[in-house]
């Protein structure tokens, strides 16, 4: 079978496409054929080698695959050939495995996927897991129609975590850089979308909230924008610290809180690797997830499809940062 394989790590130009044996499944294992490949953050940074999770080298980046059943092993009862299935890597014992035409995994891993989900849709269910999970992290809400800010509003998880929010009433506001960036924010769903290049952050987020503050932060770039998110936050606020794409802040953030103690603000640092060993609270947050989009209660993000051949240009546009939606590869 056709993968990808990063053997050194590096840039795009480590993603090399090689041939590999047909796997084939053992028993309790199931072999998955792929329709639909998602491309995201993790996969970059299996490629850099900097991965806390990183899989041993020579190492198949992807976290999701969505397809079909085609190869049973002995001893499995609950699957079946031509069974649709959606796979994440959250389910497997090694991060990584889906940048290749079929993968092997345990008959406990997959999840069955609804009809009514596109195989180019369910690739980026695991967005919308993780935008759960981030809603429970954030603890009660002080306050009633809540407002929340989501940083890189125009990313995949940002409108999965917008629609997420929504739906319980919610009200929701994004940012992002560019004005270009803002429009493709607004069609995910946002009541506001703040252009990061037009003024200060705080002066227009008070403006929105009529002085009221912000409930939660949503925030995945870390740097200066954490600092902004503090400044505004309510009193009891909550920001939600998932990545540091931009880096650590260069202000002591503790400090930070220190001069807003009259607002007793709160700082939480998120992993989905917390329910690594939680597979029960795991599993059931990916089913209320396909739930929802089985349900067109939350939709996904437009996606830009590409060949799994053309994996280096999906990488390159992540480092650039030039990602609206979710980018999906094919076989």
């Amino acid at each position: 079978m056709k993968a990808i394989q990063v053997q050194v790590p590096g840039g795009p130009e480590r993603l090399l496409w090689v041939d590999l044996p047909d796997p084939l499944p053992g028993p309790g294992q199931v072999r998955v054929k792929a329709q639909a490949i998602g491309v995201g953050r993790p996969d970059v940074l299996i490629r850099q080698g900097t991965y806390k999770w990183m899989p041993p080298l020579p190492a198949i980046p992807g976290a999701e695959l969505a397809g079909v059943v085609d190869a049973i092993g002995e001893g499995v009862t609950q699957w079946h050939i031509g069974d649709r299935v959606l796979v994440s890597a959250r389910e497997l014992a090694q991060r990584g495995g889906c940048y290749a035409e079929a993968i092997v995994v345990p008959q406990d891993a997959p999840y069955r996927l609804p009809s009514s989900v596109a195989f180019e849709d369910a690739v980026s269910l695991p967005n919308l897991q993780l935008a759960l999970a981030l809603l429970r992290v954030a603890g009660p809400m002080h306050r009633a129609q809540p407002q929340v800010l989501i940083t890189g509003a125009s990313g995949g998880v940002a409108g999965m975590l917008c629609q997420a929010a929504k739906s319980r009433g919610y009200k929701t506001i994004g940012t992002s850089r560019t004005p270009g960036k803002c429009q493709d924010a607004l069609q995910h769903g946002f009541d506001h979308v703040v252009c990061t290049e037009q003024g200060e952050l705080k002066a227009q987020v008070q403006a929105i909230t009529q002085g009221r503050g912000l409930d939660v932060v949503f925030d995945h770039l870390g740097g200066q924008s954490l600092i902004d998110g503090l400044h505004g936050l309510a009193p009891l606020g909550t920001l939600v610290s998932y990545n540091i794409v931009q880096g650590l802040p260069t202000q002591d953030v503790f400090q930070v809180l220190r001069h807003f103690l009259g607002k007793s603000l709160a700082v939480r640092c998120f992993s989905m690797h917390t329910f690594d060993e939680d597979p029960e609270a795991r599993r059931a947050l990916m089913q209320e997830a396909m739930d929802l989009m089985a349900n067109a209660q939350v939709k996904a993000p437009e996606h830009r499809i590409f060949k799994l051949s053309e994996v280096r240009q999906t990488h390159e546009l992540l480092d650039q940062g030039m990602v609206s939606g979710k980018l999906v590869m094919q076989p």
